[in-house]
C-alpha cells in the first residue's frame, strides 16, 4: 500500500506546473485563557486574483503542516487547530489544470486517495479542529473545512459551492459523504446536485450559516478575531454547538429520489456525474464515512478518465479564459471612449439594450422611434426595470435616480445622436429598413461615431454598402434575454475598420459580455447552427415523425428546453424569417417549412397550448398542418439532427466564420445555453463519432476536450 506521501509525490511529478499552496502554521494564544491554537493559513503567495487551489504539491504541503500540528497536539502544546485562507479566499478546490494532465486510471485514483488521506488527518487530530471560511470556498476548499469539528463563515463570503457535478465530477474529498451527515440529505442534495446543475449557483456566507454548514457567522471586518473568540468559547465550554438530528429513514431516500428527478430533468441520463454523486449519498445513509470515501475515490477516478469531465473542463476554460481574450480582436488601445450611447428603436429589445448600456456604462443613453408614444413606452420600460432593481435591494436610491436620469427619449435624431459615440439600431429585421436607418444616422452623427446593428441574420456589409463611411459599421448581435445570456457576436463587415471594431470590443467588455469575433456570414454562428438544427427537426416532423418521438429523441442532449418549446420562445415568425434568410443563402441545406409558415400565418405562438395546467399539442395548430408518412425512431431523429449540425459546423469552419471550433463552442454555451456538461457542441460530436462520420475528421485534437492518448 502506497503511503500518502508516495501517492502525492507521484502526482506532483505528473503536474510540474502546479502553483503550490503553502500551509503556514502559526500559534496564537486564544482569548479567555482558553489555551494555544495552531492556525494553518492556506496561501499560494499571490493576491486574491489567483485563488488558492489544491494540487498534489499543495496537498503535500498541507500534509507536512499536519505532521507538525499532530506532534504539537500529542505533546499537549496546543488545545486546538484551525484552518483559514489568505485575504478574500479560503480555497477554491482541486487544480483542474492538473486533472487535465492525467492519462491513467491509477493516477486519477491516487489523486482522490491522496486528498482523502490528508483531509482525514484533520478529523483524526486529538484536539478540536475549526475551519474559518474567511472568503470564497469551492470544491476541495469546502471539503477541507467539512473534515473539521466546527466551522465559522464570514458574512462577506461571495461564493461557496460544491461545483463538481457542474463540471462532470463528484465532490470527491468528503463532500458526498460528510455533507448529508452534517446538514441532512435534502439540504446536501440541494448543494451538491440542484445548485451545481443550476449553472453552478453559489451560496453566500449567510446561506452557508442558515444551511447549517457553518456553526457561526461573523462580519468580515473582524472575522478572524471573532472566530478565535468563538473558538475559545467552544473550547472553554461557554458555547455548546447543537446540530439537528439527521433523519435516516424515508426522508433520506426521498432526498436521493428528488436528486435523481433533478438530474433527469437537466441531463436525461446523458452525463454520469450527478448519478454517481447520488449513489454515494444513498450509500452513506447506512454505511460509515470510509465506505463513502472509497466510493468517492472510485467515482473520481472513473469520471476523471471519462470524456464528460474533460469536456466540462474544456467548457469551463472557454468561459473563464478564452472569453476574456477574444481571438482576432484588435488592440485595445485603438478603441475610442464612449461617453454617450444612442439606441434606434424603443421596442422591447431596444429597451433592454438601453437598460444594459445605462447600468454598465453609466453614460447618457437616448432612445428614438417613429412616434412619441413608442419613445415614452421604451423609456418607461427602462425606468420601471430600474425601480424593480431598487425594490429588490440590488441598487440604492441614489443609484436608481442616477440611472433613470441617464435614460431619455427623443424624436429628434440630430439632437439625440449628434454627440453620441456609439449608436445601435434595434429595428425591424429587414434590409431596406436598416439601410434607411443608417442613411439617416450618417447625416446626424459625428465622424467618429460607431454605428452598430443588432441584426440576427442579415449582412452587415450589405447594410453599410450605401454609406459614405461603411468602415464605421459593426455587427453587435445580442441574445434574448439581453440581461441573462452573456454572448455578444461582434461582426466585422468587409469594410469595418480596426478602430470601430476595437471600440465595439471595448464597449462589450464594459457590458460584461462574452464577445466572439464573427465573419459577416448569413446568421453568423448561433442562429445558423440553431436554424440548421431546428430546420432538420421541423423537416422530420413534417415528413411524419410524431412530435413526441422527436422530443424524446433529442433528450440525451440535455438541452435547456426542447426544440418545440424553443421555437415558441424564439417566436415562429422570427424562426421562419431566419430560415428564409438562410434558405436564400444555402438553399440546398436550409428548408422553409410550409407547416411553420401556416403556424405564422394563423398567428399562433407555437405547437403547444395549456389545458388544466398541462402542456398539450394545440388541436387548432394540428388542424393546420399536413404530414408525410415517414416515421423515424428516437435514435434516428437524434442521429439525423446531429449529422446536420456537424455538417454545418464543418462548413462554417471552412468558411472562416470564426477562428476555431473553440469559438463555436463558446458561442453555443453562452448564447444558446448548450449544455456545459457536454463541453459545448464540438466535443460531443467528436465523442459520439458524428464528426468523423460526416466530415471525415474530429473538430478538436485528441486531448483537447478528451482524455490524452
Amino acid at each position: 500500500m502506497s503511503t500518502t506521501t508516495e501517492l502525492l509525490t507521484r502526482g506532483a511529478e505528473l503536474f510540474p506546473g502546479e502553483v503550490v499552496t503553502t500551509a503556514h502554521v502559526r500559534h496564537l494564544d486564544l482569548p479567555l485563557q482558553a489555551g494555544r491554537l495552531a492556525l494553518i493559513t492556506l496561501d499560494n503567495g499571490f493576491d486574491h486574483t489567483k485563488p488558492t487551489t489544491f494540487g498534489p504539491g499543495s496537498l503535500l504541503k498541507l500534509n507536512e503542516a499536519l505532521d507538525q500540528v499532530e506532534a504539537e497536539a500529542a505533546e499537549g502544546a496546543i488545545v486546538g487547530a484551525a484552518i483559514t485562507g489568505k485575504p478574500f479566499i479560503f480555497a477554491v478546490g482541486a487544480d483542474l489544470k492538473g486533472v487535465e494532465l492525467l492519462k491513467e486510471h491509477a493516477d486519477a485514483l491516487a489523486i482522490g486517495k491522496g486528498g482523502h488521506e490528508v483531509f482525514k488527518r484533520i478529523a483524526a487530530l486529538p484536539v478540536p479542529t475549526f475551519a474559518f471560511y474567511n472568503g470564497a470556498a469551492m470544491g476541495g476548499g469546502v471539503e477541507v473545512g467539512l473534515h473539521c469539528d466546527y466551522r465559522t463563515v464570514s458574512a462577506g463570503v461571495p461564493a461557496f459551492s460544491l461545483p463538481e457535478v457542474f463540471l462532470g465530477l463528484v465532490p470527491g474529498w468528503g463532500g458526498c459523504s460528510i455533507l448529508p451527515n452534517l446538514i441532512g440529505p435534502a439540504k446536501a442534495v440541494k448543494v451538491i446536485i440542484e445548485n451545481s446543475m443550476a449553472q453552478n449557483k453559489q451560496l453566500k456566507g449567510k446561506d452557508v450559516f442558515e444551511l447549517g454548514i457553518a456553526d457561526a457567522i461573523f462580519e468580515p471586518a473582524d472575522f478572524l478575531e471573532q472566530s478565535l473568540l468563538w473558538a475559545a468559547r467552544v473550547l472553554t465550554g461557554e458555547v455548546a454547538v447543537e446540530r439537528e438530528a439527521i433523519d435516516r429513514g424515508k426522508a433520506w431516500d426521498d432526498a436521493v429520489a428528488w436528486g435523481r428527478l433533478v438530474a433527469d430533468a437537466k441531463v436525461h441520463g446523458a452525463a454520469p456525474a450527478a448519478y454517481r454523486a447520488l449513489d454515494i449519498i444513498a450509500r452513506v445513509k447506512d454505511e460509515d464515512l470510509q465506505a463513502g470515501f472509497d466510493a468517492e475515490d472510485a467515482a473520481l477516478a472513473d469520471l476523471i478518465m471519462g470524456g464528460e469531465l474533460r469536456s466540462g473542463i474544456y467548457a469551463f476554460n472557454l468561459v473563464q479564459r478564452r472569453a476574456k481574450r477574444p481571438v482576432g480582436a484588435p488592440d485595445k488601445s485603438l478603441a475610442r471612449p464612449v461617453t454617450k450611447v444612442g439606441v434606434v428603436g424603443a421596442g422591447l429589445m431596444a429597451s433592454q439594450l438601453a437598460l444594459l448600456f445605462a447600468r454598465r456604462l453609466e453614460v447618457p443613453v437616448v432612445l428614438t422611434d417613429i412616434d412619441q408614444e413608442r419613445v415614452d413606452k421604451g423609456v418607461g420600460y427602462v425606468h420601471a426595470e430600474i425601480d424593480k432593481l431598487l425594490e429588490k435591494g440590488r441598487i440604492g436610491k441614489d443609484k436608481s435616480n442616477r440611472l433613470k436620469g441617464l435614460v431619455s427619449g427623443s424624436l429628434d435624431k440630430a439632437a439625440a445622436f449628434g454627440d453620441a459615440d456609439f449608436v445601435i439600431e434595434a429595428v425591424f429585421e429587414e434590409m431596406g429598413v436598416k439601410q434607411a436607418v443608417f442613411a439617416d444616422l450618417e447625416n446626424v452623427v459625428s465622424p467618429t461615431c460607431v454605428l452598430a446593428t443588432n441584426t440576427s441574420s442579415l449582412s452587415v456589409t450589405e447594410m453599410a454598402s450605401k454609406l459614405k463611411h461603411p468602415e464605421r459599421v459593426v455587427g453587435f448581435h445580442f441574445f434574448n434575454p439581453v440581461a441573462i445570456l452573456p454572448l455578444l457576436e461582434i461582426v466585422r463587415g468587409e469594410r469595418t475598420d480596426d478602430v470601430s471594431l476595437a471600440t465595439a470590443f471595448g464597449v462589450s467588455r464594459k457590458l460584461k459580455k462574452t464577445s466572439v469575433l464573427v465573419k459577416d456570414a448569413p446568421a453568423f454562428v448561433v442562429n445558423r447552427i440553431l436554424t440548421r438544427f431546428m430546420g432538420e427537426i421541423q423537416d422530420i416532423i413534417d415528413e411524419g415523425t410524431p412530435i413526441a418521438t422527436v422530443e424524446k429523441g433529442v433528450e440525451p442532449l440535455g438541452l435547456p428546453m426542447s426544440p418545440i418549446v424553443l421555437l415558441e420562445l424564439v417566436g415562429p415568425a422570427i424562426a421562419l424569417h431566419v430560415s428564409e434568410t438562410l434558405h436564400g443563402a444555402f438553399p440546398e441545406r436550409f428548408t422553409v417549412s410550409e407547416n411553420l409558415g401556416k403556424v405564422v400565418k394563423a398567428g399562433k405562438r407555437g405547437f403547444y397550448t395549456w389545458v388544466d395546467g398541462q402542456q398539450v399539442l394545440d388541436p387548432e395548430v394540428l388542424e393546420l398542418l399536413s404530414f408525410g408518412d415517414t416515421v423515424l425512431t428516437e435514435e434516428q431523429v437524434l442521429g439525423r439532427a446531429l449529422e446536420a449540425v456537424a455538417q454545418e459546423i464543418g462548413l462554417m469552419l471552412e468558411e472562416g466564420v470564426v477562428a476555431e471550433a473553440q469559438d463555436i463552442d463558446l458561442c453555443m454555451i453562452t448564447g444558446a445555453g448548450w449544455p456545459f456538461h457536454l463541453g459545448g457542441i464540438t466535443p460531443y460530436l467528436d465523442r459520439e463519432g458524428v464528426s468523423e462520420r460526416v466530415n471525415g475528421k474530429r473538430f478538436l485534437a485528441p486531448g483537447v476536450a478528451s482524455v490524452p492518448a
